[in-house]
């Protein structure tokens, strides 16, 4: 079972330390603000960490609404000093191992390398509750970390990080990119497809139907 280290403070500044290095991470994340809609009004990041892709989609879409969701220490402590005195942002603690709190209804649900933390079946739920929060018509993207379908693969992704195997991140619980789409369409998403994918980093998403229930 892994093993969560994202209250310890360096474990997290040292991610932040090579956030930037992630090969074809902008790649990924270019994908996803080219699938947000125009006249977005409210959005929702899930697992924000510093505020990297929640800084992303605000460029894009300025005057929407934003809500953070984070549970790390320091990572909260980054993004409450980016958004000092943005009365647009909302950051909230919260750790998405549990159930999400009241937040409104959002036309956009987004979050990137934060979801593959959870058990796998904390992931489907937390998809549930994503389609719930979304409004008719709104989109849920999750640019993530995947598992590769063999060992060889995984240890060619590795390389490309410049990881061992000893360096791996313990919290990590990977899951193929097929099983979580398949859960989306379960659960009503359409349009679901996967967007973008480089070896272990996928987009991954799909649409509430319009005028689709609540899950």
């Amino acid at each position: 079972m892994a093993t969560n280290l994202w209250t310890n403070r360096e474990h997290a500044l040292d991610y932040l330390r090579r956030a930037d290095k992630i090969p074809h991470r902008t790649e990924g994340e270019a994908m996803l603000l080219d699938l947000i809609p125009a006249g977005i009004t409210r959005f929702l990041d899930l697992g924000s960490g510093n505020g990297r892709l929640l800084m992303l989609v605000r460029a894009e879409h300025p005057a929407a609404n934003a809500v953070a969701v984070d549970f790390s220490p320091a990572m909260l402590e980054a993004l409450r000093g980016k958004f000092a005195g943005d009365p647009s942002t909302v950051i909230i603690e919260h750790n998405l191992e549990n159930r999400l709190p009241e937040l409104g209804k959002f036309d956009a649900v987004v979050s990137s390398f934060a979801i593959h933390h959870l058990p796998d079946a904390r992931k489907r739920t937390l998809y549930e509750e994503v389609y719930g929060l979304l409004a008719s018509g709104g989109i849920f993207y999750n640019l993530e970390h995947v598992s590769s379908p063999t060992p060889e693969l995984h240890e060619v992704f590795l390389h490309h990080l410049e990881v061992r195997r000893n360096e791996e991140d313990p919290s990590n619980i990977l899951l193929d990119v097929e099983t979580q789409l398949q859960w989306l369409r379960e659960i009503g998403f359409v349009n679901v497809d996967c967007h973008w994918k480089w070896l272990e980093l996928a987009l991954i998403g799909g649409q509430k139907r319009q005028g689709g229930l609540s899950a």
